[in-house]
């Protein structure tokens, strides 16, 4: 299930997927930056620039090179700001091609495996030109990463 909502000049992605692991398996995978680079679409050439790549915690800066389309490469920095382990962590843009950026990632144990719920609240530059990105490729571009990252991890998680 995923929905894109606006309400107060920001938008808000809702996501969720059941995945047939464990809240353990689920939280290792996810908890590590580096597998972040198997989830986004080859085509955005995503990778991360901060050197050494370490489990994260709170304060973790994170920087990323990423095209998010053909002829345009930009830099993004997160902060991850909020870790609680096998329940949720959050990173948020310091800076990069949004606005505000704010990604609460969340793990709960059901009994066939994980949900993972993804909200993300995000911002646009540039008004209603902003605005007009968003209709135009920017809501599309985020509606493509995550259904790569919905079917990565089906078979993914089916070896």
């Amino acid at each position: 299930m995923k929905t894109i909502k606006k309400h107060a000049g920001i938008y808000t992605l809702h996501a969720e997927q059941k995945l047939p692991i464990s809240l353990n398996d689920a939280w290792e995978f996810f908890s590590n930056p580096e597998n972040l680079e198997k989830i986004t679409p080859p085509s955005m050439h995503f990778k991360i620039t901060s050197g050494e790549i370490v489990p994260m915690y709170p304060g973790q800066i994170i920087t990323y090179r990423v095209s998010p389309f053909p002829g345009y490469t930009t830099h993004w920095v997160t902060e991850i700001t909020q870790v609680k382990e096998k329940h949720f962590f959050v990173d948020e843009q310091r800076f990069g091609p949004y606005k505000m950026w704010h990604h609460e990632h969340l793990f709960q144990k059901i009994a066939d495996g994980t949900l993972m719920t993804d909200k993300v609240s995000y911002k646009l530059p540039f008004g209603a030109l902003g605005h007009l990105a968003h209709h135009l490729f920017i809501q599309g571009q985020l509606e493509h990463i995550f259904a790569y990252r919905y079917n990565y991890l089906i078979n993914y998680l089916k070896k």
